[in-house]
């Protein structure tokens, strides 16, 4: 029996980066063999086992075979005899398809680190088409590992191309068509994950709503780069530098799905493109099995983005009514998402990717305004029903008239002193 460090552990040591955890293959042994000594099995269907102590992952050297379409149609041969090497030929990406023996020699019979070097994404062999997931994998790779220059090779994303054509990636689940992609919204990169999939087709298959976004023009004066699915993805790209948090760049990959739908005679004006995106993100996000919060946030800044934008031409009033229509007092964590996404929206247009955007503090200083009213002085005089609603709705909204008053006083347009952010 031997034992091989695999997969992405070796790549990341090679590449320098942390290693977040380690894959084990066992070559020359048999379940019974691992159990017997404390290994326990948890594979449903290939033999894979835990570490008695350090509860990492064992798997038995293994090859496949097609059996089927989809991503889980394969049948495994975990014979004690299966080589290392034949258990790599079966990974998807030679970068991936590394091993490192107990002694520390790196195992390499694909070119994983010649491919390393020079910045690659390249598939190990023609199997890698049997396996539709693999094309989603591969995309989330190369929105890890964009800012280190990497890009998928062209023959692998030929294939990639192939596959899209071929239909078989309509057998893949919506659950694992958005497990990939709520992990490549986590990375570094998300908008290149989403470059990837339109390069090669698939994100016409799975993201219908977003890939009609390009060339659909918008106009030149507010959107030097015009193009609505290039600005999507600059917006994407801003919303990285501002927040890891996947949620929130969901619903900015998904604010602007109304403008597809922009009658042609309108264009390149979008009017009313806000309440057109909204069932267009709940479609989009209720086929994909997309998680209810990521789906409500989606909703929100389809439907509010541009007041958010326009928050200094609001009166007390209608502040106070959109305030309370995104819910901003009962959920303020999320309405700083909504802010956070209006402004990668803001800051997501050619040559305007470093401009301020003083509408976040503004919302976040009308919202402190709104909570400061004492509601409970309300109640101690007496009013009840309909007449406290009205007074506090007055009082509200004096509340937010003093606070745009000062802030108009402090920061006049134009200032130089406006905040940010």
């Amino acid at each position: 029996m031997k034992i091989h460090l695999v997969g992405g552990a070796v790549r990341d040591a090679l590449l320098g980066r942390e290693i977040k955890e380690r894959d084990w293959v066992v070559v020359g042994s048999r379940p019974e063999e691992l159990t017997a000594l404390g290994y326990r099995p948890v594979g449903r269907d290939f033999p894979v086992f835990l570490h008695p102590e350090t509860q990492e992952e064992y798997a038995l050297a293994r090859t496949e075979r097609k059996s089927g379409r989809g991503h889980t149609g394969f049948i495994c041969d975990f014979s004690p005899d299966i080589t290392l090497e034949e258990d790599l030929l079966r990974r998807d990406l030679t970068v991936n398809a590394m091993a490192q023996a107990e002694d520390g020699t790196l195992v390499d019979p694909y070119g994983g680190r010649r491919d390393l070097d020079d910045r690659l994404l390249r598939h190990v062999s023609p199997a890698f088409r049997e396996d539709p997931l693999r094309v989603f994998r591969v995309a989330r790779f190369a929105a890890r590992y964009a800012p280190l220059g990497f890009r998928i090779a062209d023959e692998t994303l030929a294939l990639m191309q192939e596959m899209s054509a071929s239909g078989e990636l309509d057998h893949l689940t919506p659950e694992r068509v958005w497990k990939e992609t709520e992990r490549a919204l986590s990375e570094d990169c998300p908008d290149v994950y989403f470059t990837a999939l339109r390069d090669c087709g698939a994100l016409a298959l799975w993201f219908p709503e977003v890939a009609r976004l390009f060339g659909v023009p918008q106009r030149a004066d507010y959107h030097p780069e015009v193009d609505t699915g290039i600005h999507t993805l600059m917006s994407l790209r801003v919303a990285a530098k501002l927040s890891p948090e996947p949620r929130l760049r969901y619903a900015v990959l998904v604010h602007d799905l109304g403008k597809a739908d922009t009658p042609a005679a309108e264009l390149p004006r979008h009017i009313g493109h806000e309440e057109r995106g909204v069932p267009r993100v709940r479609e989009l996000s209720q086929r994909l099995k997309v998680p209810k919060d990521f789906q409500t946030l989606g909703e929100l800044v389809s439907r509010f983005h541009l007041e958010i934008h326009r928050a200094e031409e609001l009166r007390p009033a209608t502040l106070l009514r959109k305030l309370l229509a995104m819910d901003a007092l009962r959920r303020p964590e999320r309405f700083s998402e909504l802010l956070l996404a209006c402004e990668a929206d803001a800051r997501g247009r050619l040559g305007l990717e470093e401009r301020p955007y003083p509408q976040r503090s503004y919302w976040l200083a009308a919202l402190a305004a709104l909570r400061s009213v004492n509601t409970a002085a309300l109640q101690q005089q007496g009013l009840e029903g309909e007449a406290f609603v009205q007074a506090l709705e007055r009082a509200r909204e004096h509340a937010l008239q003093v606070f745009r008053d000062a802030w108009q006083q402090q920061y006049p347009a134009g200032s130089r002193s406006r905040p940010s952010a």
